[in-house]
């Protein structure tokens, strides 16, 4: 089936049954902050039974990073990967790559980031409105690359509400002494009539970043990217559309601690729609889709030639249809969503991994009912089928198929006005993905020689999620405890032993890249996560607030095989922010634990405390939306690892830094 007629096929299903996804508008402090990746069923995040959390435009230009997983920094139970400046991808609960899914407005990112740590993910935070970050049931509507989680990027680059004025627009630039780091993003937003459009584009530049004491090599970033798109809307109250966009990214990032850089690039195309139908109990139906193609290649600066190159030509679609009453319950939603990609290497990326291509078709559902005034059941459920094709070690080439299966139950009880309890059960179920299954050689940038096993099974995992929420006047809780009982769990297990790039290993150093060999076996995770603010005073100056940050991941294999190798450390935090109509102030204290519950072949990991403080001033009180922002990180130019990062022992996080902001609304 060519790509065309299977977007066409799950475009016809649409219309006989499928789900919509909730439109959104930027979060405001006056409004409630909305979600459109939660949940089909509910654009509020706190009606829904699984944990979400949002980082706000604010939030996103004060953090200054270049990757989605800097934005996140401050989330409860999220980390990076943080490889390079170009490549630091989400870590949700310990979990990463396979199993979360980093997505631009509810569609895939369509790259390579899962295939090696050291790739990184063409969405630079700029360019996004919003992020939020998806745990528990409310992934099963994204398939089974996201049993761990999910990071959506929100933007406006394909219009989902008509246009409130004829023309809108930001522009933010920037100045960090760390890295001499120079940025500069604008958007615009407008409409005519029944039209709406969008363009945005961003710049970025880094020198190599300090760390204490001297200088980290190679760990450069430059990066760019633009994108336009337009929407029309029509109907009674203009409640449908159709609209698409296109989005180029470039960037060049160098591999800290060595010598070579990679050079990427990214070209893709969107469609959002919505249609309104009121035909029974069906309301609305959407159409989403996307296509892109990547490539980035490895480069060497002697020569400026491609050591290595990796392809990605990917597309997806998805249709959701949302139900009114039916039967017990009050809202129910269905879709459907296919996907294919076709991945390939050449040069000494071939080596590494064959040409591979994953196809995927699958069917959700999710519906509430509920049981008592105060009392809300909340059921997913969803049907998958993954086919595989790749070259295993063996060369004999190997097509697998699976069929993951999975399905939630929660309850969502309103105890009182202001607190909320809710708990939920998972099945969940994920198919082996292509390097699982298909890694066959030498990956210079982590510095390993893989091997995948061609035979691996489905995992499954089994999971309580229990949460609590508080939402008085003056004090906001958020707190979830949780646990996930593996069966067939795969992992990249470090050997300890070193081997050459033919792939001769020995039990000793003499190597360049370290054996690591995919493998599965039972698995039991459990952790903690928790974020309270409380407004300390309300003065004539202005309110002073006070947070709280905590999270904690611990994960075992069975069978006395030792730890869960690359597991994030605790994180404890507190800080104060001060407010008024012209100035804001905060400051955070962050401690990252010690990491001594280490896999095989893994060092320990010192912990260490970063500080960090901004300072914002609006200096025209006509004009709110004109700002001035000093921001510093790490203040105490504090060393740090990251306990996850395959490279940890050979490269020093950022020092200290300070960033200088203007930011124009108009």
């Amino acid at each position: 089936m060519t790509r065309e007629s299977s977007l066409r096929t799950v475009a016809a299903l649409a219309l006989l049954s499928v789900t919509t996804m909730a439109s959104a508008d930027p979060p405001d402090s006056d409004v409630p902050t909305v979600v459109v990746s939660g949940s089909p069923l509910s654009d509020d995040p706190d009606r829904i039974a699984t944990t979400v959390d949002v980082v706000d435009r604010d939030q996103i230009l004060r953090s200054g990073g270049a990757s989605l997983a800097d934005a996140l920094n401050d989330v409860p139970g999220v980390t990076g990967t943080s490889f390079a400046a170009g490549a630091s991808r989400p870590v949700i609960r310990g979990f990463d790559s396979n199993r979360v899914r980093v997505l631009e407005d509810g569609v895939g990112s369509f790259d390579v980031s899962d295939v090696g740590p050291d790739h990184g993910v063409p969405i630079d935070p700029l360019s996004a409105t919003r992020v939020e970050v998806v745990r528990g049931a409310a992934t099963l509507r994204y398939g089974s690359q996201a049993i761990g989680g999910v990071v959506n990027a929100v933007n406006n680059r394909v219009p989902i509400e008509p246009a409130e004025k004829p023309f809108l627009g930001e522009l933010t630039g920037s100045y960090a002494t760390n890295s001499n780091s120079r940025q500069g993003g604008a958007q615009v937003d407008g409409g005519i009539g029944s039209f709406a459009f969008h363009a945005d584009g961003f710049d970025r530049r880094t020198d190599d970043y300090d760390i204490p004491g001297g200088t980290m090599s190679n760990s450069f970033f430059s990066g760019d990217g633009y994108a336009a798109g337009g929407s029309y809307f029509f109907g009674r109250d203009n409640e449908s559309r159709i609209g698409a966009g296109a989005v180029h990214y470039d960037s060049k990032y160098g591999m800290p601690g060595g010598d070579t850089f990679i050079d990427m690039k990214q070209t893709k195309q969107m469609l959002r729609s919505s249609f309104a139908v009121g035909a029974g109990a069906l309301h609305t139906v959407t159409v989403d889709g996307g296509y892109a193609d990547y490539a980035h290649s490895e480069i060497d600066p002697a020569t400026g030639e491609a050591i290595a190159t990796f392809k990605d030509n990917e597309w997806e679609s998805r249709a959701e249809g949302l139900f009114g009453p039916v039967g017990p319950f009050s809202t129910a939603a269905l879709g459907v969503q296919a996907q294919k990609r076709n991945f390939s290497a050449l040069g000494e990326g071939a080596e590494y991994l064959q040409p591979t291509t994953t196809r995927s078709e699958a069917a959700f559902g999710f519906a509430e009912a509920p049981l008592t005034g105060r009392t809300r059941l909340q059921i997913g459920a969803r049907v998958e089928s993954v086919h595989i094709d790749g070259t295993p070690a063996s060369d004999v080439a190997t097509s697998r198929k699976f069929t993951p299966v999975s399905g939630s139950v929660g309850v969502l009880f309103d105890a009182t006005p202001t607190v909320s309890l809710g708990a939920t059960f998972t099945s969940a179920a994920r198919a082996p993905a292509q390097t699982e299954l298909f890694a066959r050689g030498p990956h210079d940038g982590p510095g390993t020689f893989e091997t995948g096993a061609s035979t691996l099974d489905m995992e499954r995992a089994n999971s309580l999620d229990a949460l609590i929420r508080v939402r008085e006047e003056k004090f906001r809780v958020d707190g979830a405890l949780w646990a996930a009982k593996f069966d067939h769990y795969i992992y990249g297990a470090l050997s300890g032993r070193t081997c050459d790039e033919e792939g001769v290993c020995a039990e000793d150093s003499s190597g360049a890249l370290k054996e690591l060999n995919y493998t599965q076996l039972g698995a039991l995770f459990w952790g903690a996560e928790a974020k309270l603010g409380y407004e300390l005073l309300e003065i004539a100056s202005g309110h002073v607030h006070a947070e709280a940050l905590a999270d904690y991941v611990r994960a075992k294999l069975d069978d006395g095989a030792g730890n869960v190798p690359r597991i994030p450390p605790y994180h404890l935090g507190a800080g104060l922010s001060w407010a008024n109509t012209a100035f804001d102030a905060s400051f955070l204290v962050k401690y990252n634990g010690r990491q001594t519950d280490t896999g095989i072949a893994e060092t320990q990991t010192g912990g260490f405390t970063s500080v960090d403080a901004q300072l914002g001033w609006r200096p025209l009180p006509h004009n709110p939306d004109f700002e001035l922002l000093a921001i510093g990180r790490n203040l105490t130019d504090s060393t740090q690892r990251n306990a996850i990062a395959l490279n940890k022992d050979e490269v020093i996080l950022p020092g200290r830094d300070v960033r200088l902001v203007v930011r124009a609304a108009f």
